[in-house]
């Protein structure tokens, strides 16, 4: 029986009318949001495989170019800088271009700047293509939220992100065995290569299932001095945090990029405050439970990225795994966090954003714990049961940071949220690992093959220890 509303599609033959939202509920009928959110979870599978897959090959990247364990953590930093900042373009690019349009042109210049990374010659050339693939992945995931947010009723929205959480789990569960496999028996430049299929699949379901920008009353311009001041504070600061290596804080050095990015991120402020259509909507930060589920989505990006980051980072560097074998520590971790996912999001249907968000810090902490004490003779069975802690932790955060912080905001507010806290989950993710980064590497050279455990451990515990700080203002929520 034919359950599709009684629209009748437009008579025009135009793009707008054959890609209308009626004009594809009435081709589609009540699938065609699910084909949508097939798209776009096609989507965030491509940009995240890219995010994760390159930290096996980090090794063999720091062969090719003679580079340094601090040296070669700008390819994941660089990335997940690049995607802090232009995440909060989302909005105005959604405002004035469209998620159909948008998504065609970020996924077609994704499998671009992949190749050219693969192509990579120079470390200047790589780097470049790093931070062009994080600015299109940025533009990407906030778009991705918002569609779910605003096609699908809110006693659906924790099943659907669970559904939608597919797209973030199987990449990271897959993208390290698939680089390990790649560096192994074919070459690091693979890796690079390995989302372009991916990316090619979004577009041709673009083009089918996403609809096009329906009539706006208002235009307006894009906050250029919000984003130029944002990039500051992130350049400047994170650079202050690698170059620590180098020169102590106290340093005059070290005070001066301080200073400037202290300078910047007060101007930021200030400007943000005070600009008509701003870059970032700080009036969300300042509603105490918006603030609350932020501080659960901070604690969300440490997670996702920093333990990617380390985990094959740490079993390389440290324990001397092969590529494969780092990338097959992280597999049981990835189907785990699959099956805690759809729990998780059905669980946020009947339970509070914060209990969950609680639950799933907790085991975190306790899995980075039992990671700090690891040694040269531990088991492969000890670090993956690890992981798979960390990443039970994982299925639990995830929909209800979404839901914890979108659920009591407006449907006009939708875009500026979903963009407002994808910023703060990247800025968790960015810091974080440049921190980690910072702790391994302080004493690298001890060692002419390997790097020190305790340097990792020191990682590991603080990692714990800024899970625990957000603790309290997680529990506070209520929505």
């Amino acid at each position: 029986m034919d359950n599709r509303p009684a629209v009748k599609p437009p008579v025009s033959g135009s793009a707008v009318s054959r890609y209308s939202v009626a004009a594809l509920q009435h081709r589609y009928g009540s699938r065609w949001r699910w084909y949508a959110l097939l798209t776009v979870m096609v989507t965030t599978m491509a940009t995240v495989l890219s995010a994760t897959s390159i930290n096996v090959a980090l090794a063999d990247i720091m062969v090719t170019f003679n580079l340094s364990q601090g040296e070669v953590h700008w390819l994941a930093t660089g990335y997940l800088a690049a995607m802090t900042v232009s995440m909060l373009c989302a909005t105005w690019v959604l405002d004035h271009v469209g998620i159909r349009r948008a998504t065609l042109i970020s996924v077609l210049l994704f499998s671009v700047a992949s190749v050219v990374g693969g192509l990579s010659q120079h470390t200047g050339q790589l780097l470049v293509s790093r931070l062009v693939l994080g600015a299109l992945a940025g533009l990407m995931q906030p778009m991705s939220i918002f569609l779910v947010f605003r096609v699908f009723p809110p006693q659906q929205r924790g099943t659907v992100l669970g559904f939608y959480g597919f797209g973030i789990v199987l990449a990271p569960a897959l993208g390290p065995v698939i680089g390990g496999f790649l560096v192994d028996y074919f070459s690091w430049r693979y890796v690079f290569y390995a989302p372009v299929p991916v990316t090619l699949m979004a577009a041709v379901l673009a083009w089918y299932f996403l609809p096009v920008k329906g009539p706006r009353e208002q235009r307006y311009r894009f906050d250029f001095v919000g984003c130029a001041l944002l990039s500051a504070v992130l350049v400047i600061s994170l650079y202050m945090l690698n170059d620590l290596q180098y020169h102590p804080l106290w340093t005059a050095r070290s005070i001066i990029l301080l200073g400037l990015s202290l300078v910047s991120l007060v101007a930021f402020v200030v400007y943000e405050r005070w600009v008509a259509h701003p870059l970032l909507n700080l009036a969300l930060l300042f509603r105490r439970q918006f603030l609350y589920a932020s501080c659960g989505a901070l604690g969300l990006g440490l997670t996702m990225y920093g333990t990617t980051y380390l985990i094959p980072v740490f079993s390389q560097t440290a324990l001397a795994y092969t590529p494969t074998d780092a990338g097959l520590l992280m597999l049981p971790a990835g189907v785990v966090l699959g099956a805690t996912l759809l729990l998780g999001s059905r669980l946020t249907d009947i339970m509070l954003s914060r209990n969950l968000l609680l639950a799933g810090m907790v085991l975190v902490v306790v899995s980075a714990l039992f990671f700090s004490q690891s040694a040269v003779g531990t088991s492969f069975v000890y670090l993956a049961t690890c992981a798979v802690v960390s990443r039970l932790g994982m299925g639990l955060l995830l929909p209800s940071v979404s839901t914890g912080a979108l659920n009591q905001l407006s449907p006009d507010e939708l875009s500026d949220g979903s963009a407002t806290i994808s910023f703060v989950r990247q800025v968790g993710g960015a810091y974080g690992i440049n921190i980690i980064a910072l702790l391994i590497t302080k004493t690298e050279g001890v060692s002419a093959q390997l790097l020190p455990l305790s340097e990792f451990s020191i990682a590991w515990l603080f990692m714990a220890v800024a899970l625990i700080a957000m603790l309290l203002p997680v529990s506070r929520l209520r929505n």
